[in-house]
């Protein structure tokens, strides 16, 4: 209250009057408020404290003291109240439910307590001016009981978001990691702890941060995510439903990354492995930034990038007879067009317009290429191995994509 306000004007023994009048009061007034609260919330519960009374009573009680307390010492503004409101902003969180039925219960009480103050500032014949300005405190008090409750609130959010994104997280290693038994009931219970329904299929992502601040994607609640780590990793449950690449494509926008193929729950580590793949070759420069980018779609990369020594060794075998056609340039040329070839297996025409050269070059260079290689050409098998050695060298850069 202000140093010249009409509050302080008045005669001390008056307010020392009306004060022991309405401490007198305080036990019959929280008895008369919780009263009304549980007929105005009959579905709240209340819990009793040790000594077997309802906590709400207690700080209703604790409450009113301290109200005129603070204004018979004339304090500017109200100072905090007990813990007990933190306590019951964090029980509306316990309890499922938010801040407003809490801060109608307050403004209730406040209402029929100032009721009952006015009362008592009469029989102490408190001038009309000095209640005016208890009615302003009265609600300033008000706001002090929200705040305090409000910070024991978020406090409480907090700390059920901390204990969910533990779980969550938790959740996400067991999915994630390699085993042998059936773990389908153990994961149920595990995910049941977040809220979060097992489903039959998943796919793994694996995210390269855009920045060290990078906010962390807007995937919902359905989309399992772990911001930990160096690498974001997102377990998305059946991918395969309408809609849900879109959504997924929208929320990652702005993130390079993969995302695994589509597989039973059991198997999500195997889905994770194809992630990390395609995500390492991202890093090199061989797949693209900037994007999602789904392993499926670049399957003849992630197949055989990593056999690269194996198909090298085979690759020394199966293309040796280039070495005998003349010279690098000439050997690059028959390596196009025997890959052109195995591609189409089509004659001159399809080759030559896949390669943009004039069909008769084609025909000379399949009659090298058959000179080179023999009956080999018929064999399905040699010509698997020759098309998947040509292929790795694409991918490469040693061979030239077709023109278009």
């Amino acid at each position: 209250m202000e140093a010249s306000s009409a509050w302080r004007d008045v005669p001390r023994q008056r307010i020392q009057r009306f004060a022991g009048r309405a401490l007198e009061e305080v036990p019959r007034l929280a008895q008369d408020i919780l009263a009304a609260i549980r007929r105005e919330y009959p579905s709240l519960v209340f819990i009793d404290d040790d000594s077997g009374e309802p906590k709400a009573l207690v700080a209703i009680r604790h409450a009113l003291e301290q109200f005129v307390q603070q204004m018979t010492r004339g304090s500017d503004r109200p100072s905090a109240l007990p813990e007990m409101f933190r306590d019951f902003g964090r029980g509306e969180v316990a309890h499922g439910r938010s801040l407003d039925s809490l801060q109608g219960i307050y403004r209730l009480g406040v209402r029929l307590s100032w009721r009952r103050m006015a009362e008592i500032g009469r029989e102490a014949e408190i001038p009309s001016l000095a209640m005016y300005e208890l009615a302003e405190y009265a609600f300033e008090y008000l706001d002090v009981m929200v705040a305090q409750s409000v910070r024991g609130y978020a406090e409480a959010i907090a700390r059920q978001a901390g204990e969910r994104l533990r779980l969550q997280r938790l959740l996400i290693d067991l999915l994630l990691s390699e085993h042998r038994s059936d773990r389908s009931a153990f994961l149920a219970d595990r995910a049941a702890d977040v809220g979060w329904q097992l489903p039959e299929r998943v796919a793994v992502a694996v995210l390269l941060r855009p920045t060290v601040e990078a906010v962390a994607p807007a995937v919902g609640d359905e989309v399992l995510l772990d911001m930990e780590g160096e690498r974001p990793r997102l377990v998305v449950p059946e991918p395969d439903a309408p809609g849900r690449a879109e959504l997924l494509h929208r929320a990652v926008t702005g993130w390079s990354g993969a995302i695994g193929p589509s597989v039973p729950v059991a198997e999500a580590a195997a889905s994770l492995r194809w992630a990390e793949t395609a995500v390492r070759m991202i890093e090199q420069g061989v797949l693209p930034r900037g994007r999602l980018l789904h392993s499926a779609e670049h399957v003849e990369a992630l197949v055989l990038l990593p056999a690269g020594e194996l198909v090298d060794d085979l690759a020394r075998r199966r293309l040796a007879r280039l070495d005998e056609s003349g010279g690098p340039a000439h050997a690059q040329r028959l390596a196009e067009t025997l890959l052109a070839w195995l591609e189409t297996r089509g004659g001159a025409p399809e080759v030559a317009e896949r390669l943009g050269v004039h069909p008769q070059t084609v025909r000379y260079r399949l009659r090298q290429l058959r000179e080179l290689w023999g009956d080999d050409l018929d064999d399905p098998d040699r010509r698997f191995e020759l098309e998947l050695v040509l292929r790795l060298r694409r991918l490469r850069g040693d061979i030239a994509p077709a023109p278009g």
